[in-house]
């Protein structure tokens, strides 16, 4: 259903009444909102562009920009609310933030931010991260808020011994909102390892990891650092008069509102495609890329390519967590997409991306010898410390539009593809793998080749567009219906119970020409390593 198929009046009087529920997620090209009646549609939407900065060496975002983005989408909500019903919100059912997951900010006693923002997607923390999946015999990925803490220890770094609290974006922004410092399970399971059985931080993991940071800044233990942590459906605190004034300066929306746990991006879009339940998964297109299988049983090996997080009703999850996805993907349309404007031709963007999309299907399964790299940033799925976005060819190699752009949707789902082997090697059951984001708006050509990536069949919803805001306004609307229902029983019996989607099995021969191509780029995985020092970056 769309918002043109929606009654106005049974929708303003939904709005007027506080009856809607709100989901905001800060991804990282866009932050955007959504709202849903109490069926669960969308109503309404709103969003911001913003983009981190590469500043000292480190990608971050500033606090200056994450408080004047939450800012801008709101207002670009209430004025698409204003437009379709002529109404403006003054309160909801319900509210619940979400953002990228891991990452580093830090906070002294007075609530002070020491450092600027570590993002998930900054790969300085090897040291840390090794040492800690070895002392913890469970794999610390770099991205994860412990791998930062660890090694800003190791580094010595001066705000260390001033470091009061840890907290992730989402839960950062819950904070000054609510005035809880709180976070939910799928968002913490991003900072620290979960135990699955108590729904918290793993203690035994915690009394091998404070030792380690004690004896080289005494005192400082985990316990006074991280959030407390909360299950879906649980009450996560209600909207402050200072925090109503931060998100809207015009003071139209009155306190109060409670607020469901925040989450972070993983968690949304599992929600968002009904993958909370165990043996269900789902496979997440953006700026990074990422799978998620709901696990029946712990995995056998610690494996460096697999996070284990959770749902964020708790259940443990195996997560291949791609850094880089589709970014390089949309630069390549955006250029395609000027030179049909230089031509003349009235295509949009949307458009544009839509037709490379289907003239990848044009291209031969292999790739015509071609090769692309998507990597903008490292990727330590890959190994890769550093990344270099690059196209090669040999001088036999078939250059056709058709191949360039299938070689490139490869090269989104080509690390993504490493990492899920190895679940198949552990002998991971998944029963349905749905894929959403916007990759998947164009019906078919992603949804065909990330099946023969995967060797298995790829099913989309008809919400694969909505994503993550939508998931969080889901979790909103389940804000203290946890106990007369699981998460699980909520999506299945009431979000997706008339929702259709279309599945896609593999085509054998886009499976053996991908295997070829798989192939090709795992040997050619040297050239990315050597190219951060071969290629210098525009301001060196």
């Amino acid at each position: 259903m769309t918002t043109a198929d929606i009654d106005p009046g049974r929708a303003r009087d939904v709005i007027e009444t506080g009856r809607a529920s709100l989901g905001i997620e800060f991804g990282s090209t866009n932050i955007k909102a959504c709202l849903i009646g109490p069926d669960y549609t969308p109503l309404a939407s709103g969003s911001h562009a913003w983009e981190n900065e590469f500043v000292d060496g480190r990608w971050t975002y500033s606090l200056e920009a994450v408080w004047a983005g939450l800012q801008a989408c709101y207002a670009d909500l209430i004025t698409d609310v204003q437009r379709l019903y002529d109404v403006t919100p003054t309160s909801f059912r319900a509210i619940g933030i979400s953002a990228m997951m891991h990452g580093y900010l830090a906070f002294d006693a007075a609530g002070d931010l020491l450092v600027p923002f570590r993002t998930w997607r900054n790969t300085s923390t090897g040291p840390a991260a090794a040492e800690l999946t070895e002392a913890l015999g469970f794999n610390i990925p770099q991205r994860w808020s412990i791998a930062h803490l660890y090694q800003a220890v190791l580094d010595e770094e001066p705000h260390i011994g001033r470091i009061a609290a840890l907290n992730t974006l989402a839960g950062y922004v819950h904070q000054k909102l609510t005035g809880k410092t709180v976070l939910g399970v799928g968002d913490a399971s991003g900072m620290f390892p979960i135990d699955p059985a108590i729904g918290g931080y793993d203690h035994r993991m915690l009394a091998i990891v404070d030792p380690l940071i004690d004896a080289r800044v005494p005192g400082l233990t985990l316990e006074k650092l991280l959030p407390d942590v909360l299950p879906a459906g649980a009450a996560a605190g209600d909207l402050t008069a200072e925090g109503a004034a931060l998100l809207d300066p015009t003071g139209a929306l009155k306190a109060g509102v409670p607020f469901c746990p925040p989450e972070g991006d993983a968690g949304t879009g599992m929600v968002a495609t009904n993958s909370v339940a165990r043996r269900t998964g789902n496979v997440s297109v953006g700026t990074s890329a990422f799978a998620m299988v709901v696990l029946e049983h712990p995995l056998e090996q610690v494996h460096e390519e697999i996070d284990v997080v959770t749902t964020p009703a708790g259940d443990a999850v195996a997560m291949v967590h791609c850094n880089n996805g589709a970014s390089e993907l949309s630069a390549w349309a955006g250029l395609f997409g000027r030179f049909a404007k230089a031509i003349g031709s009235g295509v949009d963007q949307d458009g544009v991306f839509a037709a490379l999309l289907n003239e990848a299907l044009a291209g031969r399964a292999d790739g015509g010898g071609l090769l692309s790299f998507n990597n903008l940033a490292g990727e330590p799925v890959a190994g890769l410390p550093d990344g270099r976005p690059m196209v090669v060819r040999a001088p036999d190699s078939s250059f056709t539009l058709a191949n360039f752009m299938r070689t490139q949707v490869y090269a989104v789902f080509s690390t993504l593809s490493l990492g899920m082997r190895i679940l198949d090697a552990e002998k991971v059951q998944v029963d349905r793998l749905l894929a959403h984001g916007g990759l998947f708006r164009t019906a078919g050509p992603a949804q065909r080749i990330l099946a023969a990536a995967l060797g298995a069949p790829v099913a989309v919803g008809e919400t694969a567009g909505e994503g993550g805001p939508w998931g969080m306004a889901l979790l909103a609307a389940y804000l203290g219906e946890a106990d007369s229902k699981s998460l699980a029983q909520f999506l299945d019996q009431e979000v997706f119970a008339t929702t259709s989607t279309s599945v896609m099995e593999p085509a054998r021969a886009d499976v053996d020409g991908f295997s070829v191509y798989l192939d090709r780029y795992r040997r050619s995985l040297e050239l990315q390593r050597v190219a951060p020092q071969a290629v210098l970056p525009v301001n060196g």
